[in-house]
Parts: C-alpha cells; sequence; structure tokens
C-alpha cells in the first residue's frame, strides 16, 4: 500500500499530477484544490489513495493525489457515501475546499452541495447524514484552517506523533486528535513530548 509519494513534479494539469520518484513516473489523479497547492513547485509530496476495479476485461488500477491527509480522508469518506463515485467526489473537492466541506456538511447547507455538478438533492442530502458525525468524530475539520486555504494549521508531523503515543497508551484516536491540535493551535512549537503529557491532563 502506498502512503505518499513525494518527488519531482514533472508534469502537472488541473486534474493530473505526474511525480517522478526513485526514476519511475507516477500519474495521480488529482482536485483543483491541490493543483492550486502544488502547481508552482519543483519538489512535491502527495499522499496516496489507491483505487483498484476489477473485472470485466481491463482492470483498472488508479492513484489518486492528495496535497494533504485531511483532504484524502474527505475523499475516502465521500466515496463511502451511495451515488458519489471517485469522479464525484474529485468534482466535490475541487469545487469545495476541504474546510468550506466540513463547514457545509456541518451546517447541512444542501444548497452549497447541489451546486457541484452531478450532485442532485438526494445526493447532497445522503452526504451531510452519512458524514455529518464522522467528520466530527474523526477530528477533521479540528486540523483544517478556518480561512479555507490549504496551508494546514498545525505541525503534522508532531500531532501524528503525539496522537500515535497517545494511542498507544490506550486512549482513542478521534478524542486524542482533537485534544493535541487544540494544544498545537495554541502553542504551535512544542516538541512532541510535552504535546503528549499536555494531552494526557486534558484527555477525558
Amino acid at each position: 500500500m502506498i502512503e505518499y509519494i513525494k518527488g519531482e513534479l514533472t508534469e502537472v494539469t488541473p486534474a493530473l499530477a505526474v511525480v517522478e520518484a526513485a526514476g519511475v513516473g507516477y500519474a495521480l489523479n488529482i482536485s483543483l484544490n491541490t493543483y492550486t497547492a502544488i502547481q508552482k513547485q519543483k519538489e512535491v509530496k502527495l499522499y496516496v489513495h489507491e483505487s483498484l476495479v476489477a473485472g470485466g476485461r481491463d482492470d483498472n488500477f488508479t492513484l489518486y493525489g492528495f496535497y494533504s491527509k485531511q483532504e484524502r480522508e474527505l475523499y475516502r469518506l465521500l466515496i463511502t457515501v451511495s451515488g458519489v463515485g471517485a469522479n464525484t467526489a474529485r468534482m466535490i473537492l475541487s469545487s469545495i475546499s476541504p474546510a468550506e466541506l466540513c463547514g457545509v456538511i456541518s451546517s447541512g447547507d444542501e444548497r452549497m452541495l447541489k451546486a457541484v455538478k452531478g450532485i442532485g438533492l438526494k445526493t447532497a442530502q445522503r452526504i451531510i447524514v452519512d458524514l455529518r458525525d464522522k467528520i466530527v468524530s474523526l477530528g477533521i475539520a479540528d486540523e483544517l484552517p478556518a480561512n479555507g486555504g490549504s496551508v494546514e494549521m498545525v505541525n503534522t508531523g508532531i500531532k501524528d506523533e503525539a496522537v500515535a503515543a497517545l494511542t498507544m497508551l490506550g486512549f482513542s484516536p478521534a478524542p486524542s486528535s482533537k485534544v493535541v491540535v487544540s494544544i498545537l493551535k495554541e502553542q504551535p512549537d512544542l516538541p512532541v513530548e510535552q504535546v503528549v503529557k499536555m494531552a494526557l491532563k486534558m484527555i477525558k
């Protein structure tokens, strides 16, 4: 399983990025949000979602690339909704930023979702009903910038290490993530061990 691909951005269009790593050029389908974030970069790191469609005459193996883990997580949640396929999910993430999408789902804003090409009222309602609790429980919304941009507000390396440590200590990932993100928003330069110590006092 590919977690991410890091290398030279050799080609990029609003829908596709080619990243060369160790002499291999990987073609990744991307959203407009990711395109905007990487278009002027020479070296990139894209988080990967792999899709294998078997059956019929041809098996189809496709890579999707995302600028942030949060966008990838939203994509994975979207494709679990009945009626939302890979292209529709990518269309949503090309029309609405990850932060805005969390706000739309949290507030139940059907009109914003319906404005996306290919999304009808029933699908919009299904997305809101199916994902509202999930984006809260996974802490995705807490990790996204409030201004709707693509730059993450917290150091994801420190955050991931701290959450992993807390999980190993027996705490659930979702509440751990929320607490760690809140700590790093207030004190972004804290080392991971201090974050864990503070989180241990705050997790309920």
